[in-house]
């Protein structure tokens, strides 16, 4: 990497933390950045999942007191979430490389979809919550499934894995979105640490940009969990679906 490419990844992972702190999608902000730095897809995505486990525990971290008194479902959850993760990550590498360079387009449009449509999941989850329906402790099994398929998605590409889980969440569980933001960064953690374990023993990788990406976004994790409370989702949100749609485009045309 040129010292120019090196700034803007380490810049990539700052971004990338803080978003993911606050409502996910980060891996649009690094991806397209990793591609232009002259990385393959499936390089860039395994360098990307390594880089981001960092990032993920300090948004996990700077959202420790909304995670006070969820000790029981986090850890539940967890399970299925590691579950998915390395399920995710095995058919990232058994899949053959033309097979990836086909899905991750689609699994980038539909990010992009996810992030685009997040104000009307997120009115449905407050209409929802405002019925008058009994208390879920955990989501049952309905939501532990679902979270464990979310994250076959989330070891396999991230993007917008966070916005699946506040979504899933804030259907089945009666708990205010800062909480379930809170238990999102750590099941993010945990898929992001179970393949990025994987991807250790088994995947090629550039160290310089999972080194950047690391410390980038471990910034970037204190920085969303500090200011996320302030940030204007609509601006968020239109950054992402920019950034998105620029990788998006830079797939399609490789």
């Amino acid at each position: 990497m040129t010292p120019l490419e090196m700034v803007g990844v380490f810049g990539a992972g700052v971004g990338a933390g803080a978003l993911n702190a606050v409502v996910g999608s980060g891996t649009l902000v690094t991806f397209p950045v990793l591609l232009a730095a002259g990385l393959s897809p499936l390089t860039a995505t395994v360098s990307n999942a390594l880089g981001l486990v960092p990032g993920a525990v300090s948004g996990a971290v700077g959202y420790r007191r909304e995670l006070a008194g969820q000790g029981r479902r986090v850890r539940k959850l967890a399970v299925g979430s590691a579950l998915g993760g390395i399920t995710g990550a095995v058919l990232l590498l058994a899949l053959p490389a033309e097979a990836f360079e086909t899905i991750v387009p689609c699994l980038v449009g539909l990010a992009l979809v996810l992030v685009a449509l997040q104000p009307l999941i997120g009115r449905k989850v407050r209409e929802r919550r405002s019925a008058d329906r009994p208390v879920r402790q955990d989501g049952g099994r309905t939501l532990f499934a679902g979270l464990t398929l979310a994250s076959v998605y989330g070891g396999y590409f991230a993007a917008a894995q966070g916005i699946i889980y506040i979504s899933l969440m804030g259907l089945l569980l009666d708990e205010p979105l800062q909480r379930l933001n809170a238990v999102k960064n750590v099941l993010v953690a945990v898929v992001n640490a179970v393949a990025a374990v994987f991807f250790l023993f088994v995947a090629d990788f550039d160290w310089t940009a999972v080194g950047l990406i690391a410390a980038g976004s471990t910034l970037g994790g204190q920085l969303g969990a500090a200011t996320g409370r302030r940030f204007r989702p609509a601006v968020l949100r239109a950054l992402v679906v920019a950034v998105g749609t620029v990788a998006l485009v830079q797939l399609v045309l490789r």
